[in-house]
């Protein structure tokens, strides 16, 4: 695997470890409106954004960004082996002296994907692949779809918010999908190893920002619409419509729909591909819409990291299996995960039937998901990923019906991401508990206690009977946590997940809340 250390804790980015040569005026024809410098003899094996994933021979992208243009690196990349840059007028007036020839567009963002696709070789001849859209479930529907293909025997590849998995490599992920420059170069990773199959949680800022560009999906996913991401859209409609692209066929050429909201129903009539359609009844919020769909999911037992449900199809399909997370929204993520599959071709009906019935249901675990952290003796705690109010009112409910005693849920939100659902997952969190700790998570470039005060005035409206708390830091928080509850008692801690860092003022920081949960259990005398 060609992979460069990174300075920092920072994941490394997959590249292929025999990239195709291109030549640079061959790229510059693709992207460029003007040229800067000599390209003749000029070769390119790599495409990147970041001077800390440079490889010699790259060619590298100075975009515009928030806070400052990336042409200001140029120097820094060069220095470290790119050996052409692609960039706009301004940032063309910035990388001047740079000493590469300098390829100049309107667009650089615009062009990244098409640039990376034919620097990568990966316009073509590329795995299938299972792209999984909508505000919650993505992580869990590709991680289930990864597990089930390898049962398959099917070599597979994923990613997502949680992890990148290589038919058996596993690296922590970045972005929840990576840029164009990094996903052109992990597919093309993955064709080296001999990946057949590709699950790929698709955000909405993907689609937007042009971070999927060049990518067809042989079966597009659609999960739900939630409350989210009004940082970046002004409201849902908006929202919804980012998502919307997915699903034309210039981007997929077929899809599974959840009819579990009325969003579905718009994917339907949108599309203008084969649209499956899919629902689970017990957490639709329109039952007529739900009774449309052509499969059904029905959770027949739950347990923590265990849910059975039973799975029907339009012609008689009917299916009873498990799958390792809990609940009926989890269940409806894997009845999306299976019908994907099947709608893929990569399987038949009786070949998944009887693979699920060989191991039991499908196999491994979700990092993030009701992720059990005990002793073995006194209250459970539990690390979830969930960052939204419905996410939160979900878990909380499935982990509460598996609780014999009290319910502690102890929460954060990302900083620098949308602030209008703070208040609703303070109440959501407030609602579903007996005991609430609001805390610090990713402030990011945000004062943490903006974030805190912000869920805090949601949670207030509806405070739990036990009591309402904001403590900072999250060590402080844990530990005040574990003196609260007692045996057979449960903390919900919403946030941390599977994530091993805290992002503040963008350093990222070492964090284990696993071993500070167990430490503060110990402490406690458990």
């Amino acid at each position: 695997m060609n992979m460069p250390t990174p300075p920092s804790n920072i994941p490394p980015a997959l590249r292929p470890a025999h990239p195709p040569v291109r030549a640079l005026t061959e790229v510059a024809e693709r992207a460029a409106h003007r040229t800067i410098g000599d390209l003749d003899g000029v070769e390119v094996t790599g495409v990147t954004l970041a001077t800390t994933d440079l490889h010699p021979g790259d060619l590298f992208v100075g975009i515009h960004g928030v806070r400052r243009h990336g042409a200001e690196f140029a120097a820094d990349a060069v220095r470290g082996g790119a050996v052409a840059i692609l960039t706009d007028e301004a940032g063309a007036e910035i990388a001047a002296d740079a000493g590469v020839p300098i390829l100049v567009t309107d667009d650089p963002r615009g062009a990244l994907a098409d640039v990376s696709s034919f620097v990568y070789g990966t316009d073509g001849n590329l795995p299938v692949i299972l792209g999984v859209t909508g505000t919650n479930g993505k992580t869990s529907t590709v991680h289930l779809q990864d597990e089930l293909l390898q049962q398959l025997g099917i070599p597979s590849g994923m990613s997502s918010s949680a992890r990148r998995h290589i038919n058996g490599e596993s690296i922590m992920a970045r972005l929840t999908t990576p840029e164009s420059t990094e996903l052109h170069a992990l597919i093309a990773h993955m064709r080296e190893q001999g990946v057949r199959a590709l699950a790929l949680e698709v955000s909405v800022q993907a689609i937007v920002r042009h971070r999927v560009d060049g990518i067809v999906y042989d079966v597009a996913g659609f999960t739900n619409l939630q409350y989210d991401h009004m940082d970046d859209f002004a409201d849902m409609e908006e929202y919804l419509e980012g998502k919307l692209r997915m699903f034309r066929a210039d981007r997929a050429r077929r899809a599974v729909v959840s009819l579990d909201t009325p969003a579905g129903q718009r994917v339907v009539e949108h599309a203008d591909i084969p649209v499956t359609t899919i629902a689970t009844p017990e957490i639709a919020t329109d039952a007529a819409l739900a009774a449309t769909a052509q499969w059904s999911v029905e959770m027949v037992d739950e347990r923590i990291n265990e849910t059975r449900f039973v799975l029907t199809g339009p012609n008689g399909e009917r299916l009873e299996t498990t799958a390792p997370v809990t609940g009926p929204h989890m269940a409806a993520n894997a009845g999306l995960a299976i019908v994907m599959i099947l709608e893929s071709g990569l399987a038949t009906w009786d070949e998944i039937v009887a693979t699920l019935d060989r191991d039991g249901g499908i196999r491994g675990t979700l990092p993030g998901r009701t992720e059990t952290v005990t002793t073995g003796r006194g209250p459970t705690v539990y690390l979830d990923f969930a960052h939204t109010p419905d996410g939160f009112e979900m878990t909380a409910q499935a982990v509460r019906r598996q609780t014999p005693g009290k319910l502690l849920i102890m929460f954060g939100a990302d900083g620098s991401r949308d602030t209008t659902k703070r208040p609703a997952m303070g109440r959501a969190a407030a609602r579903n508990s007996d005991i609430a700790i609001v805390t610090d998570h990713h402030p990011r470039y945000e004062d943490p206690q903006v974030i805190r005060d912000a869920l805090y005035s949601g949670a207030v409206e509806e405070p739990p009977a036990g009591g309402l708390y904001n403590i900072t830091p999250p060590e402080d928080a844990i530990t005040k946590a574990v003196s609260l509850v007692g045996e057979g008692d449960a903390i919900l801690w919403f946030g941390p997940g599977h994530q091993d860092h805290r992002e503040i003022q963008g350093v990222r920081h070492p964090y284990n809340p696993r071993e500070m949960a167990l430490r503060a259990l110990r402490d406690a005398g458990w």
